[in-house]
This record gives C-alpha cells, sequence and structure tokens, in this order.
C-alpha cells in the first residue's frame, strides 16, 4: 500500500473514532471514551510520521531535480505540446507549480528539468 492510501484510511479511521468518542461522551462510558482517547492519540502520531516520510521523500526528489545540469521555465508554446517536447528531450521532467513537487521546491511557473540543454 502506497503512502497517499495508508494515509487515507487513517484518516477515515481517527473520524470514526472521533465520532464513537462523542457518542461515549454522550453516553457517559469512561472506559470506551479512555480506549477511543488511546486510539486518537495513536492514529494522530501515525499520521504524523507518514506526513513527515512523504516530506522527506518529496524534499529528496527535489533535490535529485535541482542537481540535474539543466533547467528553465517553459513557454506557453511548449506547454500546450508537451508531447513533442518531451519526444524530443529525453530524460525530460515537467514541473507544475500547483503539485506538491513544485509547492515544496517553490517553483513561481511551469519549469522543466533535463540532463542537457534544450
Amino acid at each position: 500500500m502506497n503512502l497517499k492510501q495508508e494515509l487515507q484510511q487513517l484518516h477515515d479511521k481517527l473520524d470514526k473514532y472521533r465520532r464513537k468518542l462523542a457518542a461515549a461522551e454522550q453516553r457517559g462510558d469512561a472506559a470506551i471514551i479512555l480506549q477511543f482517547k488511546r486510539e486518537i492519540a495513536a492514529t494522530t502520531k501515525r499520521i504524523t510520521a507518514i506526513k513527515g516520510q512523504q516530506s522527506r521523500i518529496l524534499g529528496k526528489e527535489g533535490q535529485q531535480l535541482s542537481a540535474m545540469a539543466f533547467c528553465r521555465e517553459l513557454t506557453s508554446a511548449e506547454q500546450a505540446d508537451m508531447g513533442a517536447l518531451k519526444r524530443a528531450v529525453k530524460g525530460l521532467v515537467v514541473v507544475h507549480p500547483m503539485t506538491k513537487l513544485g509547492r515544496e521546491m517553490e517553483l513561481e511557473r511551469v519549469t522543466g528539468f533535463a540532463p542537457k540543454p534544450f
């Protein structure tokens, strides 16, 4: 299972535990309240760990792209015909500023990274 799916499942579990905790608090069931508080704490801790792992992976990927020999912003004409550009430039990686990786790298515009000039 990839990190994104695991994170979604953990968020679903956390939501379920919070709803059950609210119901137990209305009933006044102290043992169940304590159990769900422990479950919520454990799930929150796991979510934090997975988010940290995701940010490390993105950071590593961003460093690898930044280390490529050549990068530049893509023109609107190049963006319009992305298929031809990728066929012409071997090893081209295009990063959009609105993706997780683009936000991590703090890009302003659509940028292409390649091992040699294009």
